[in-house]
């Protein structure tokens, strides 16, 4: 009781209005700051859904029509030109065999590096994240040569492995900073307990890092999703995702904005949902650090 009566008498310190007024500055200035970055980077993707909306004699108007009234004819041609559920199963299916075969290869070997007691583990961690930093040109005529030699050119199967190759060391670096930050002291328990090293894994320390793997599943995704130059090299026009669907609005006389405008949707609009409402993933993948 008499700590309590203490606490309460205590006297509120009161900063001086001159740091108060200087903070508030400083604030107003932070909120415009992000506002004007915020519109910088919005500026193209209002511009893109203008675009897909806008009637084709208000598309290069002068001055531009900022006000116009909304049509569907740019999606009904992309329904009409392009076999888009066909585009959206290929994007679906190259980025989530990709992220699934990365996860099966890179999660045991990020456990196996981080539970190493080889002095040189963090440095091969580290090898690992500069095989994603490896320009993708330069291995695409490898790539391209041996697709072609075992028949998979043209395939889904081509994309996601070579994706699979990059995304795979991605995932084995960061899962090697998210296991190695766990204490032992709990798989130690239950290898006690009677528990195999696999049981260890598998029970004890995979489902601790779980937000580790939602993480490194959402970037290996976005990689697999948004990738081009791969894509456009070793599909056809049956295998082709949406990336490289794109490419289509580009004729040799014009390149037809509205058509590009609209079938952008269905690229992006996906990714930024899956961006938007797991976001917290993305935050905690990118924060973790290799301790």
């Amino acid at each position: 009781m008499s700590s309590m009566t203490t606490t309460a008498a205590l006297p509120r310190v009161a900063l001086p209005a001159r740091r108060v007024t200087a903070l508030q500055r400083r604030i107003r200035i932070e909120r415009t700051a992000l506002v004007l970055i915020l519109l910088v980077y919005m500026i193209p993707v209002m511009w893109l859904v203008a675009t897909a909306y806008k009637p084709p004699k208000d598309m290069f108007s002068s001055p531009p029509a900022f006000l116009f009234e909304p049509t569907l004819l740019n999606f009904r041609r992309v329904f009409e030109v392009f076999d888009v559920w066909q585009l959206l199963k290929s994007s679906l299916v190259i980025s989530i065999g990709s992220a699934v075969l990365s996860l099966l290869l890179g999660v045991p070997a990020g456990y196996a590096l981080a539970r190493s007691r080889w002095r040189y583990a963090i440095g091969v961690a580290y090898l690992f994240l500069a095989v994603r930093t490896v320009p993708i040109i330069a291995t695409l005529l490898p790539f391209y040569l041996m697709m072609r030699d075992i028949g998979l050119l043209g395939t889904w199967w081509a994309v996601i492995l070579i994706n699979t190759t990059l995304n795979c060391a991605f995932v084995t670096w960061m899962m090697f900073s998210y296991f190695r930050s766990l204490p032992k002291d709990m798989e130690e328990a239950a290898l006690t307990d009677g528990c195999t090293l696999w049981g260890a894994f598998w029970r004890v320390a995979l489902p601790t890092v779980t937000p580790g793997i939602i993480a490194s599943a959402l970037f290996c995704v976005m990689f697999s999703w948004n990738d081009f130059l791969v894509a456009m090299f070793l599909t056809n026009s049956d295998s082709k995702p949406l990336s490289v669907a794109l490419l289509a609005a580009f004729g040799t006389k014009d390149i037809t904005w509205g058509t590009l405008g609209a079938l952008a949707h269905f690229s992006t609009v996906p990714i930024m949902l899956m961006a938007l409402f797991l976001n917290r993933y993305f935050v905690q993948g990118l924060t973790k650090g290799v301790h």
